[in-house]
């Protein structure tokens, strides 16, 4: 079983003979570090699941480069609104180290729920959890100190620090590079 059968099991709990049906319809992929997965104002017609690497959502906003999430292993990343939607992708997405994807186009995607019936119930459970990551992202910058909204991410991707740029974890985070050096002085002390 490949990593993307184990997530999508573990994810939406689907039998084995779907589960084979689902992944069959992604492809082994590979992007080099450096290169775009979509570029914003262009159209993004296909979703990947991360294997291996990291790759960084972000935007320029009034000449200010901002990071909206760093995706890595076993997540899956995508400019949902264009994927869904047919809009333009208001991200940029690109690759911080070479990555191996799992990678779905937006025809095969459509098609999921010709193969699977009961796709529509799974795709729903899919879209709360996607929304109930980005409900606790939303409530940890309204609540949270940057020192804690550091330590959350820490905890939830200790991998982070070692592996992406601290300047785009700390746009990522909501802080300056300078408190989030602050920051983790003052944990490793």
């Amino acid at each position: 079983m490949t990593e993307l059968q184990i997530y999508i099991k573990s994810y939406f709990g689907i039998d084995e003979s779907k589960l084979s049906i689902l992944a069959d319809l992604f492809e082994d992929d590979m992007l080099a570090k450096g290169s775009s997965f979509t570029k914003t104002g262009k159209r993004c017609d296909k979703l990947s699941f991360i294997k291996t690497g990291y790759l960084r959502v972000y935007n320029i906003h009034d000449g200010k480069d901002v990071t909206q999430w760093i995706s890595s292993q076993g997540e899956f990343i995508t400019d949902l609104s264009s994927m869904i939607f047919n809009t333009n992708s208001r991200w940029d997405i690109t690759a911080l180290t070479d990555c191996n994807l799992y990678t779905i186009s937006k025809e095969n995607y459509n098609r999921i729920a010709e193969l699977i019936p009961e796709w529509h119930q799974l795709e729903k459970l899919f879209i709360a959890k996607c929304f109930m990551t980005l409900e606790d992202r939303i409530f940890s910058f309204l609540s949270m100190s940057a020192e804690e909204r550091y330590n959350m991410l820490f905890n939830l991707k200790p991998e982070l620090f070692n592996h992406v740029q601290l300047h785009y974890l700390a746009s990522m985070l909501g802080m300056t590079p300078e408190t989030l050096s602050r920051i983790r002085k003052k944990s490793i002390s």
